[in-house]
């Protein structure tokens, strides 16, 4: 196959690699593709990844299908925002953001979110670019061997380049799946910002049988609450993100499977790798550290979500078909989207956390007992934010923030208590009993 790619003279079908490669079998594509990997091979490269080409196409598939927002529209939003922000104001003791919404296009979102994406991948493609290094540079024929002297910086521009371009197809889907800059639950937008989509947003009122500015108002409530809760807690964003890159980092490629597939592949009948590629199986089970991993960052986002479907439901208690939207938004977060399973896939991490119905259940529980108030306290700091033991058991939890509120002593863990024990009140160390 790189012989052919070189030397111009290829016998295989563009349009099957592309296909090979998850891309569409468009003219425009298939060009762009094989002008991409010949550049990669030819130049060397610099062994680093161009994310300019995963903008590029996702701008290209997210503008597709895409139409313009009409002044009605607009208008229609930026109400619905303006109420969500009163209704929030009564439930939440989060400061309002700085920065005005934003309407986006599909274009625009993919323009926005890119480089949160690229992040959260470079990991990903990295691992895939080195192992491509390894298995072509032992298994090139001879008379390839001299062309691909620098095989390193080659390669991995060639892995990166397919990597950028896969990633690039998956953003230009999401931005006709996601409604807001909050959808996928993860920080994708700037500080502060919070955006939705009017194309997204229409279509996913349509069917419904519910009044089109109830579904505004309550997709704009969404939005803002989750928008709010990073500029509240400025340490989330950070972590969450930390969190996903370091998962990330400990994927590895299946170099034995990928050298069968490169024994095995018959350029005329691509399917096997395709399958490879979608299914997962050249990424190898998780390692303990990474399940570990994976469950905190599972927590999380879970917290997350589950904070924002609390604090939507009580904002929204005016709109009347408010039960029916929520409902609606747990179905299509429960089934994914294409373009989820693709990113899944791709970057062997779940966008939708397990954990959701505990977590609001939980964060349901501890409003009743404390107030919105003591609540939202929780995420000022990490070391108090709720943790996976106290999904599991709410009450222990809520015992603890009553007892805070109402000015009792609080009971101590056996850690804190044996610390207590050691201590004299002067903050000297007891003697050792003899």
């Amino acid at each position: 196959m790189l012989r052919d790619i070189l030397s111009g003279n290829s016998s295989i079908d563009p349009g099957q690699l592309a296909g090979a490669a998850g891309l569409p079998n468009d003219p425009a594509s298939v060009a762009a593709l094989m002008s991409q990997l010949q550049n990669a091979l030819r130049g060397g490269g610099t062994g680093e990844i161009n994310w300019d080409i995963a903008l590029k196409q996702g701008q290209e598939h997210a503008a597709a299908g895409q139409v313009p927002t009409t002044p009605e529209q607009r208008a229609e939003l930026e109400q619905a925002f303006h109420i969500a922000a009163l209704w929030l104001d009564d439930v939440i003791s989060v400061a309002e953001l700085t920065v005005p919404p934003r309407l986006m296009t599909r274009k625009e979102w993919v323009t926005a979110t890119l480089p949160i994406w690229s992040q959260l991948a470079e990991p990903v493609a990295t691992s895939i670019s080195n192992s491509l290094t390894t298995v072509l540079t032992e298994q090139a024929p001879e008379e390839l061997k001299g062309m691909l002297a620098n095989a390193s910086q080659v390669m991995r521009s060639l892995g990166g380049t397919l990597f950028a371009m896969q990633l690039g197809q998956v953003v230009g889907q999401l931005a006709s799946e996601v409604v807001s800059g909050g959808d996928i639950g993860i920080p994708l937008l700037d500080d502060q910002q919070a955006a939705l989509l009017p194309q997204n947003v229409a279509e996913f009122g349509e069917g419904l049988d519910i009044p089109a500015d109830q579904v505004q108002i309550y997709l704009a409530v969404r939005e803002l609450a989750h928008a709010r809760l990073f500029r509240h807690s400025r340490w989330l964003r950070l972590h969450l993100i930390s969190s996903i890159t370091d998962f990330a980092r400990g994927i590895r490629i299946d170099t034995d499977r990928l050298e069968n597939l490169a024994e095995s592949f018959d350029p005329s009948n691509p399917q096997e790798l395709r399958q490879a590629m979608v299914d997962g199986t050249l990424i190898p089970p998780k390692s303990e550290s990474q399940t570990a991993a994976l469950g905190r960052l599972e927590t999380m986002l879970a917290l997350i979500e589950g904070w924002v479907d609390v604090v939507t439901a009580e904002a929204t208690v005016r709109l009347p078909k408010s039960d029916a939207i929520a409902e609606m938004v747990r179905r299509r977060r429960a089934a994914g989207g294409p373009a989820e399973s693709a990113f899944a896939t791709l970057v062997g991490l779940e966008l939708r956390p397990r954990r959701l119905r505990e977590a609001a259940a939980m964060w349901q529980a501890v409003t009743d007992a404390v107030g919105n108030e003591a609540r939202d306290a929780l995420w000022a700091h990490p070391d108090i934010v709720p943790t996976a033991e106290d999904l599991d058991d709410p009450a222990a939890l809520i015992a603890r923030l009553t007892t805070t509120a109402s000015g009792a002593e609080p009971v101590l863990d056996e850690f804190d208590q044996a610390l207590q024990d050691l201590l004299r009140d002067d903050g000297t160390e007891r003697p050792h009993e003899e």
